[in-house]
């Protein structure tokens, strides 16, 4: 209890400076945290989202281009393919369900993707869950309406029975709007899918809009494909890729986008390396704050000698002190943490309509605030030492 005592003493006698070195210490746990969690969390679900697809029919180009349009509805797509070409994928035995999808318009930014009403009442995109819709009903295929992702109605204040002009392009341009209307009819309960992110219409409403090709009015920009078994997957991969030259087929969607996480696996340890360092920088913060503060406690520690304590309980004293700067800034890391992750969730979820799990657990909220403590500890064995070699009776001389 006395060395406890000690100890809250001194942390409420150097306030000023305890405060500070425990928030730097704060801020350096929860950017360490943040880019751990974010970069686990991204890569994990980039890998497992895929809409509840197995692969992507498309034109002939970059697998990852490929997925990144027409399951994340990121990039531009690399082409159209007739109709004929998701015709026969249809039909393909080995072929469980085929989805086409058109894009090349946008409503204020968000995509435009025209689809067929499968896509909402005959496709899971997780075990057991279907694109449900919160208001409204899925639109007639054969008029002008629309659905209306979760999160994309939000942010374009759309609610059921309002209506818009399409804009053309990816890219919002507010000179090339689409003479055509389109009344939303639904909009999609939060999925936390990409298909947040996008308003969904009728294909034929997309390919026949007004200022696209009329000799395209049939073409889709890709296909969405669900298969029987794996090893079909390999066998139509073979078909379209190997032994043919005209289309891409991206199968499987997991191991396509891990391959972006691997090229751009040397960002995260940039990122991580930074985190590190601004970790061992604040440590070493402690470090400054107590040795600094050691000319001023000299003669407190001369007294504390006289009234008989041992040399090894102020050095004690002292490693508990940066260690209980290191606990206390550790605890508010992990306010930090949550402010860091929660922000980049957003960013993510605008980016991509996939929502990371801001709170889940990961080791790294184990394993960092220890070793961020166990640092911080280590950074007070110096002016320990000091303490240690205090000389008694030059300390309790006169100073005057």
């Amino acid at each position: 209890m006395t060395i406890a005592l000690i100890v809250r003493r001194s942390l409420r006698q150097h306030a000023l400076s305890t405060t500070i070195t425990a928030l730097s210490i704060a801020l350096a746990g929860g950017l360490l945290m943040s880019v751990w969690v974010v970069k686990e969390q991204s890569q994990r679900t980039f890998t497992q989202v895929n809409t509840g697809f197995d692969a992507v029919l498309g034109a002939r180009g970059s697998k990852l281009q490929l997925v990144l349009n027409a399951i994340f509805h990121l990039e531009a797509s690399p082409g159209n393919l007739p109709a004929s070409d998701y015709e026969y994928i249809r039909r393909h035995p080995a072929v469980k369900l085929a989805i086409p999808i058109a894009v090349g318009d946008n409503l204020r930014g968000y995509r435009i993707v025209g689809t067929m009403p499968e896509f909402f009442t005959d496709v899971e995109y997780a075990p057991g869950r279907h694109f449900s819709l919160s208001q409204g009903k899925i639109f007639d295929p054969s008029a002008k309406e629309a659905v209306i992702g979760s999160f994309a109605a939000r942010r374009l204040g759309l609610a059921v029975g309002d209506t818009f002009h399409p804009f053309h392009g990816l890219i919002y341009d507010e000179r090339n709007q689409h003479a055509e209307t389109f009344h939303v009819t639904g909009i999609l309960a939060p999925s936390n899918t990409p298909a947040d992110k996008v308003v969904w219409i009728p294909i034929h409403g997309l390919q026949t809009m007004s200022g696209h090709d009329p000799k395209a009015a049939t073409d889709v920009s890709a296909v969405l494909v669900q298969l029987r078994s794996p090893s079909a997957g390999f066998m139509l991969d073979i078909m379209y890729n190997k032994q043919g030259n005209r289309l891409t087929f991206a199968y499987p969607i997991g191991a396509i986008m891990s391959e972006l996480f691997q090229k751009i696996g040397w960002f995260d340890k940039v990122l991580t390396l930074v985190a590190y360092l601004v970790a061992v920088v604040s440590a070493a913060g402690v470090l400054v704050a107590i040795y600094n503060s050691m000319a001023s406690r000299r003669r407190d520690i001369a007294i504390l000698r006289a009234l008989g304590a041992g040399r090894l309980f102020l050095f004690s004293a002292i490693v508990l002190e940066a260690t209980a700067i290191g606990t206390i800034g550790m605890a508010v890391a992990f306010a930090a943490y949550a402010g860091i992750v929660s922000a980049v969730a957003v960013v993510i979820q605008a980016q991509t309509g996939v929502l990371i799990e801001t709170f889940a657990y990961s080791p790294v909220m184990l394993w960092a605030p220890l070793g961020m403590i166990a640092l911080c500890a280590a950074c007070g064995l110096l002016p320990a030492w000091k303490a240690y070699r205090t000389d008694v009776a030059e300390n309790l001389a006169p100073t005057s």
